[in-house]
């Protein structure tokens, strides 16, 4: 027998100037299930669940929640009306005690007067449910994992007596272990009636953590069913509206000689003693846990970060052998190297800016003449570069900020293109990134590979190491193993590594 109906979008529109983020959407959320809502980047997701938190107010549709007209009228009415959203970028007070952030805006009082006793059972009874003991009530926040103050946003939920929470990729910064216990945690939360909605582009968790699911594409519900009902592929196929014969395509390309030398290069803290040699025309991939030093290793290399010992040899087009390890930025720039941080938003782009403007910021020169910059011949090939990146856009002028996940990827990886390095160290480069971009993106990589670029890959993510490098490193506590071709590494082999077993 069907659970009783939770909540229910009917026809549901939103519009932002010329851009229709939302043309009519449909959904229906029972009590007691995890509910998948997947799609491509820009489909409608976000927007989606802005409505259904209350921070947004759709054009037109109508909400319902347990049989009840829903409008809320902001986060804070939805958070009181049993309807919590974690954002995939945490909203905790890092300075604050766990204690205070999950009871912030919730305090109890009685004739004016706080009530901090009330308050601490509280926290405490929600805390208890996590089934965490090492989340204490008094600790900082700002000294937990990732993974726990995730925890500790899902307690604030909890304060509230939640039936409807919305997880935004939950899983994009946990380990492999962190990962599964939140898997148990939204299991348990389930079967206490609780509604749980799971967007991710992980198409592998969806099928293992939801019991249902329902497709977005183009601002429209597509498709959807009981997951166990349909393969991974059929899903992929509903979100591009395509079919995606090849997950992972492979552009035939060959190793030349070695173009970035590593020997016993040592950071202040990470990486520890890594040697590595990587080859023109050569995709290597790094995997590792999170900490275990593989960003740290690429910004080291790039001269972000300071080396405490070893040495730096880049063999550049010109044949010159450089040996520097002081260099900076802009000496590996120089050097042919370019670098694509796993924080975007952060350090890959100045999202208030335009898409030109991050585009060309490492290659300025072309467009330039006795200090006067030609708007125009730059705006002419930014529009080419656009058109190859096959980036969703207004046109350059738009500030990157506006842009969907999946495309402002894409311009940030187009700013090392237009740069013309190679060498491509990639920190990341698809967290965060729909299922069709991705594609394009190793698309991308494997084109690159074949005009003799080397690409150095850092991912988390097991399936597209395997799928799209040619020789596998895998990274602990700071140290590199040797790098072997992919055929021969297995998922349990690498994890096995990458955990010290």
């Amino acid at each position: 027998m069907d659970a009783p109906v939770r909540l229910t979008m009917t026809a549901v529109r939103k519009r932002y100037g010329s851009t229709q983020a939302l043309a009519g959407v449909d959904l229906e959320l029972r009590a007691g299930e995890v509910h998948a809502l997947v799609g491509e980047n820009g489909a409608g997701k976000s927007t989606l669940m802005k409505v259904l938190s209350g921070a947004v107010r759709p054009d037109a549709g109508v909400l319902k929640l347990d049989g009840r007209p829903y409008d809320p009228a902001g986060p804070q009415d939805a958070r009181r009306r049993g309807v919590a959203m974690i954002y995939q970028e945490l909203t905790l007070a890092p300075d604050l005690s766990v204690e205070a952030n999950v009871a912030l805006g919730l305090e109890t009082s009685r004739w004016g007067f706080l009530r901090p006793e009330v308050d601490r059972r509280r926290v405490e009874e929600a805390l208890a449910i996590l089934e965490h003991p090492e989340i204490r009530p008094d600790a900082s926040v700002a000294g937990l994992t990732p993974a726990a103050q995730q925890l500790v946003e899902i307690a604030r939920a909890l304060l509230l007596d939640v039936r409807v929470l919305v997880l935004d990729e939950p899983t994009s910064s946990l380990t492999q272990q962190d990962a599964r216990r939140l898997f148990a945690l939204v299991r348990r939360l389930r079967d206490r009636g609780v509604t749980v909605v799971y967007i991710s582009h992980f198409l592998e968790e969806v099928q293992q953590i939801a019991d249902r699911f329902t497709v977005l594409r183009d601002g429209r519900s597509v498709g959807g069913g009981r997951t166990a009902d349909f393969a991974v592929g059929r899903i992929v196929e509903m979100m591009v509206g395509r079919s995606l014969d090849e997950q992972y395509p492979r552009t035939p390309h060959t190793a030349g000689p070695p173009i970035l030398e590593l020997t016993d290069l040592t950071g202040v803290e990470l990486p520890r003693g890594v040697d590595l040699t990587l080859h023109r025309g050569e995709i290597l991939g790094i995997a590792g846990v999170v900490g275990a030093g593989r960003t740290e290793l690429l910004r080291a290399v790039f001269g972000l970060d300071p080396v405490r010992r070893g040495r730096v040899v880049v063999h550049t087009r010109s044949g010159a052998v450089r040996e520097d390890r002081w260099a900076g930025p802009r000496r590996r720039i120089g050097e042919g190297l370019g670098m694509l941080s796993e924080d975007r938003k952060e350090e890959g782009l100045t999202l208030d800016q335009s898409i030109e403007d991050n585009l060309t910021y490492t290659l300025l020169r072309p467009y330039t003449w006795l200090g006067w910059l030609n708007v125009g011949r730059r705006r002419r090939a930014v529009e080419d570069w656009l058109t190859r990146l096959r980036v969703r856009c207004a046109g350059p002028w738009q500030a990157v900020g506006d842009l969907s996940g999946g495309n402002q990827q894409k311009v940030a990886l187009g700013r090392l293109l237009h740069q013309d390095a190679d060498v491509l160290l990639l920190d990341e480069p698809t967290r965060g990134v729909d299922v069709g971009s991705k594609a394009e993106i190793y698309r991308l990589i494997g084109a690159l590979a074949a005009r003799g670029k080397a690409v150095l890959f850092v991912s988390s993510y097991l399936p597209e190491l395997l799928g799209v490098c040619d020789r596998l490193a895998v990274m602990t506590r700071g140290r590199l193993s040797a790098a072997r071709p992919v055929a021969e590494w297995t998922p349990e082999q690498i994890m096995a590594v990458a955990t010290g077993v």
